[in-house]
Protein backbone atom coordinates (compact mmCIF):
# COMPACT_ATOMS: atom_id res chain seq x y z
CA UNK A 1 0.00 0.00 0.00
CA UNK A 2 1.15 3.50 -0.79
CA UNK A 3 -0.07 6.66 0.90
CA UNK A 4 -0.67 9.58 -1.44
CA UNK A 5 0.19 13.06 -0.25
CA UNK A 6 -3.11 14.81 -0.90
CA UNK A 7 -5.53 16.34 1.52
CA UNK A 8 -7.53 14.50 2.71
CA UNK A 9 -5.22 11.50 2.53
CA UNK A 10 -5.73 8.96 -0.24
CA UNK A 11 -4.38 5.42 -0.17
CA UNK A 12 -3.35 3.44 -3.26
CA UNK A 13 -3.96 -0.28 -2.82
CA UNK A 14 -4.65 -3.42 -4.84
CA UNK A 15 -8.30 -3.79 -5.71
CA UNK A 16 -10.33 -6.65 -4.30
CA UNK A 17 -13.51 -8.21 -5.66
CA UNK A 18 -15.45 -5.93 -3.31
CA UNK A 19 -14.02 -2.87 -5.15
CA UNK A 20 -15.18 -3.86 -8.64
CA UNK A 21 -18.41 -1.86 -8.69
CA UNK A 22 -16.86 1.26 -7.14
CA UNK A 23 -13.94 1.09 -9.59
CA UNK A 24 -16.34 0.71 -12.52
CA UNK A 25 -18.38 3.65 -11.26
CA UNK A 26 -15.24 5.83 -11.11
CA UNK A 27 -14.49 4.74 -14.69
CA UNK A 28 -18.03 5.63 -15.80
CA UNK A 29 -18.03 9.07 -14.15
CA UNK A 30 -14.55 9.90 -15.39
CA UNK A 31 -15.24 8.75 -18.95
CA UNK A 32 -18.44 10.82 -19.10
CA UNK A 33 -16.67 13.93 -17.78
CA UNK A 34 -13.44 13.66 -19.80
CA UNK A 35 -14.76 12.22 -23.06
CA UNK A 36 -18.29 13.55 -23.66
CA UNK A 37 -17.98 13.20 -27.47
CA UNK A 38 -16.78 9.58 -27.41
CA UNK A 39 -19.52 7.00 -27.85
CA UNK A 40 -19.22 4.09 -25.41
CA UNK A 41 -19.97 0.68 -26.94
CA UNK A 42 -21.01 -0.80 -23.56
CA UNK A 43 -23.84 0.07 -21.21
CA UNK A 44 -23.15 1.02 -17.60
CA UNK A 45 -24.11 -2.49 -16.47
CA UNK A 46 -21.83 -4.09 -19.08
CA UNK A 47 -18.95 -1.93 -17.82
CA UNK A 48 -19.68 -2.97 -14.24
CA UNK A 49 -19.84 -6.65 -15.27
CA UNK A 50 -16.53 -6.28 -17.14
CA UNK A 51 -14.85 -4.86 -14.03
CA UNK A 52 -16.39 -7.57 -11.84
CA UNK A 53 -15.60 -10.56 -14.08
CA UNK A 54 -12.52 -9.49 -16.05
CA UNK A 55 -10.68 -6.38 -14.86
CA UNK A 56 -10.41 -6.93 -11.12
CA UNK A 57 -9.92 -10.72 -11.07
CA UNK A 58 -7.63 -11.01 -14.12
CA UNK A 59 -5.60 -7.78 -14.21
CA UNK A 60 -3.34 -5.96 -11.80
CA UNK A 61 -5.93 -3.47 -10.63
CA UNK A 62 -5.26 -0.69 -8.12
CA UNK A 63 -7.67 1.74 -6.51
CA UNK A 64 -7.23 5.09 -4.83
CA UNK A 65 -9.23 5.05 -1.61
CA UNK A 66 -10.11 8.29 0.16
CA UNK A 67 -10.55 8.68 3.90
CA UNK A 68 -13.88 7.11 4.73
CA UNK A 69 -13.41 4.32 2.19
CA UNK A 70 -14.65 5.97 -1.04
CA UNK A 71 -12.87 4.73 -4.18
CA UNK A 72 -11.81 7.84 -6.13
CA UNK A 73 -9.46 6.37 -8.74
CA UNK A 74 -8.60 3.19 -10.61
CA UNK A 75 -5.48 2.04 -12.45
CA UNK A 76 -5.13 -1.21 -14.39
CA UNK A 77 -1.89 -2.79 -15.55
CA UNK A 78 -1.95 -5.59 -18.11
CA UNK A 79 1.55 -6.94 -18.65
CA UNK A 80 3.52 -3.89 -19.85
CA UNK A 81 0.45 -1.80 -20.68
CA UNK A 82 -1.05 0.89 -18.50
CA UNK A 83 -4.50 -0.19 -19.64
CA UNK A 84 -6.64 2.18 -17.56
CA UNK A 85 -6.15 5.22 -15.37
CA UNK A 86 -9.32 7.03 -14.36
CA UNK A 87 -10.06 9.43 -11.50
CA UNK A 88 -13.29 10.72 -10.03
CA UNK A 89 -13.83 14.06 -11.80
CA UNK A 90 -13.64 16.02 -8.54
CA UNK A 91 -10.24 14.41 -7.75
CA UNK A 92 -8.40 15.46 -10.92
CA UNK A 93 -5.46 17.74 -10.23
CA UNK A 94 -4.95 16.45 -6.67
CA UNK A 95 -1.83 14.37 -7.38
CA UNK A 96 -3.52 10.97 -7.47
CA UNK A 97 -2.80 10.45 -11.16
CA UNK A 98 0.84 11.39 -10.58
CA UNK A 99 1.06 8.75 -7.85
CA UNK A 100 -0.61 6.14 -10.03
CA UNK A 101 1.91 6.76 -12.83
CA UNK A 102 4.80 6.58 -10.36
CA UNK A 103 3.41 3.28 -9.08
CA UNK A 104 2.99 1.94 -12.62
CA UNK A 105 6.62 2.80 -13.40
CA UNK A 106 7.72 1.14 -10.15
CA UNK A 107 5.71 -1.99 -11.01
CA UNK A 108 6.97 -2.03 -14.64
CA UNK A 109 10.52 -0.61 -14.44
CA UNK A 110 11.47 -1.92 -17.90
CA UNK A 111 8.86 0.30 -19.58
CA UNK A 112 5.18 0.88 -20.22
CA UNK A 113 2.85 1.62 -23.09
CA UNK A 114 -0.69 2.96 -23.19
CA UNK A 115 -3.39 4.15 -25.55
CA UNK A 116 -5.47 7.28 -25.19
CA UNK A 117 -7.96 8.96 -27.48
CA UNK A 118 -6.64 11.81 -29.58
CA UNK A 119 -9.47 14.07 -28.37
CA UNK A 120 -8.31 13.59 -24.76
CA UNK A 121 -5.84 16.48 -24.81
CA UNK A 122 -5.56 16.75 -21.00
CA UNK A 123 -4.60 13.05 -20.76
CA UNK A 124 -2.09 13.41 -23.58
CA UNK A 125 -0.45 16.39 -21.84
CA UNK A 126 -0.47 14.45 -18.54
CA UNK A 127 1.31 11.42 -20.01
CA UNK A 128 3.79 13.57 -21.92
CA UNK A 129 4.60 15.42 -18.69
CA UNK A 130 5.40 12.01 -17.17
CA UNK A 131 7.89 11.09 -19.88
CA UNK A 132 5.65 9.12 -22.24
CA UNK A 133 6.15 9.79 -25.93
CA UNK A 134 3.68 9.31 -28.77
CA UNK A 135 4.76 6.56 -31.15
CA UNK A 136 1.63 5.59 -33.12
CA UNK A 137 -1.57 7.31 -34.25
CA UNK A 138 -4.58 5.39 -35.56
CA UNK A 139 -7.96 6.16 -37.06
CA UNK A 140 -9.69 4.17 -34.30
CA UNK A 141 -10.55 1.15 -36.44
CA UNK A 142 -8.99 -1.20 -33.84
CA UNK A 143 -10.75 0.10 -30.70
CA UNK A 144 -14.32 -0.55 -29.57
CA UNK A 145 -15.25 3.10 -29.65
CA UNK A 146 -13.99 3.60 -33.23
CA UNK A 147 -12.31 6.78 -32.00
CA UNK A 148 -8.91 7.94 -33.31
CA UNK A 149 -6.26 7.21 -30.72
CA UNK A 150 -2.57 7.50 -29.98
CA UNK A 151 -0.16 5.00 -28.43
CA UNK A 152 2.40 6.25 -25.94
CA UNK A 153 5.48 4.54 -24.53
CA UNK A 154 7.66 5.20 -21.53
CA UNK A 155 11.15 3.77 -21.46
CA UNK A 156 13.42 4.35 -18.46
Amino acid sequence: MTAVGTSPPVLLRRATAADARAAADVWLRSFAAALPTVVRPRTDEEVRDHFRHVVVPRCETWVAQAAGGEVVGVMVLEETELAQLYLAPDRRGCGIGDRFVALAKERRPAGLSLWTFRVNTPARRFYERHGFRAVEWTDGARNEEREPDVRYVWEP
